[in-house]
């Protein structure tokens, strides 16, 4: 099938960019990716600088794959990466605009490739567990309800794709934040520490420059894992409860 392509192309976060227009052969067994390197191979053949984007795994694992895709975040399908995305959902003669994510926390490096440090520098600031927890068989030794090991291991299937900040109308990072911070908090091992996480993990959201959390729950219905926005009640309570009552 025949498809007709709109492309945001720009060379850095410091040129203006546009949308360029391309066609390609495409066959319904193709993901978007492989799409994607008909197109590239095809603008090489033609001497022309090949579409810059990101991937890794293709396998829907690590989120580099992150575009936007006539309007959605990794594309129509619900809980599915860009990688996963198919040709068979798309038809001849089809018009598909493709874009970078829109945040200023998320700088253009090239095309569609965008600069997600943002997400490294929060998890830097408190997304991990720094006390003594002992070996492995320590941790096994330690009872953890069922109901709370669900909930901390659906807040950690997040892949810090950065969908949640490419659907909100304020580009803002709660949902990502609130899954990172919360996994640890509901287990024992991270609990110890879980005010001062909040506080840092918030605090450093709010210095990159995300935009506030309006309840439009864009986030949730873009999510490739389907994280659930009750984790960004959670934190926020955690957070009410950090600054009332803690030292850092």
């Amino acid at each position: 099938m025949k498809l007709k392509l709109k492309i945001w192309r720009q060379k850095n976060s410091d040129t203006k960019g546009g949308f360029h227009n391309y066609t390609v052969e495409a066959t319904p067994e193709m993901s978007f990716l492989e799409m994607l390197d008909v197109l590239n191979q095809q603008l090489i053949e033609d001497k022309e600088e090949p579409v810059a984007f990101e991937h890794d795994c293709r396998e829907g694992i690590c989120g580099t794959c992150s575009m936007v895709i006539n309007g959605q975040p990794h594309g129509p399908m619900a809980l599915t990466t860009t990688c996963q995305l198919h040709m068979r959902h798309y038809k001849d003669g089809d018009t598909i605009v493709i874009e970078p994510f829109r945040a200023n926390a998320f700088p253009v490096i090239k095309d569609l490739v965008v600069d997600r440090e943002s997400f490294d520098r929060i998890i830097q600031a408190g997304g991990f567990v720094s006390v003594s927890t002992g070996q492995a068989p320590d941790g096994n030794s330690i009872l953890i309800e069922q109901d709370v090991a669900r909930e901390a291991f659906d807040a950690a299937s997040c892949i810090g794709c950065g969908a949640c900040v490419a659907a909100c109308p304020n580009a803002s990072a709660m949902l990502f934040t609130s899954a990172k911070a919360t996994h640890l908090g509901y287990l024992p091992q991270g609990k110890v520490e879980q005010a001062k996480r909040v506080r840092r993990m918030v605090a450093q959201m709010d210095k990159e420059g995300f935009g506030n959390c309006s309840n439009t729950y864009a986030c949730e219905a873009e999510c490739p894992k389907g994280i659930s926005v009750e984790y960004i009640a959670k934190m926020n309570r955690d957070y009410f409860s950090a600054m009332v009552g803690s030292e850092d």
